[in-house]
């Protein structure tokens, strides 16, 4: 019996740039997610890694800007929150008010105090947990 030899094909790339087209894409899906969560404008700047207000109005208004990557990655762990909500409660607005209830996980406070600590990690792991809750890796 002769070997034959296995052809590799390389596997796509995926190199987890966010482009222009899909950060745009990532802001407005931001502002109307925070409309769900009843975010103040105050709120959203803090997740949003200390936005000015005055940028966040002009997001609100349609006009969406220049964004960097640390913004660009702060939305795409605020989607996947929102993306893990969404399978763990069959119902939307039980996923949306979630985030403003006491959790015993988070020591009594509520998701949205966890985040609003304001740093990229707190995003970041607040998805882990979601992610772990609901049975992703």
């Amino acid at each position: 019996m002769l070997l034959q030899p296995i052809v590799a094909t390389p596997a796509a790339t995926n190199n987890g740039v966010i482009t222009d087209q899909e950060a745009g894409a990532l802001a407005r899906t931001t502002v109307n997610l925070f409309k769900a969560w009843e975010l103040s404008d105050a709120e959203a700047c803090t997740l949003l890694g200390g936005l000015s207000a005055r940028t966040w109005a002009r997001w609100k208004d349609g006009n969406i800007g220049r964004i960097d990557r640390d913004l660009r990655m702060r939305m795409a762990h605020l989607m996947g929150i929102h993306k893990g909500l969404r399978y763990l409660f069959n119902e939307p607005a039980r996923s949306y008010a979630w985030i403003r209830k006491p959790n015993t996980a988070f020591a009594g406070e509520s998701a949205l105090a966890m985040m609003l600590r304001g740093e990229m990690s707190d995003l970041s792991a607040m998805r882990e947990w979601i992610d772990a809750e609901r049975g992703a890796w």
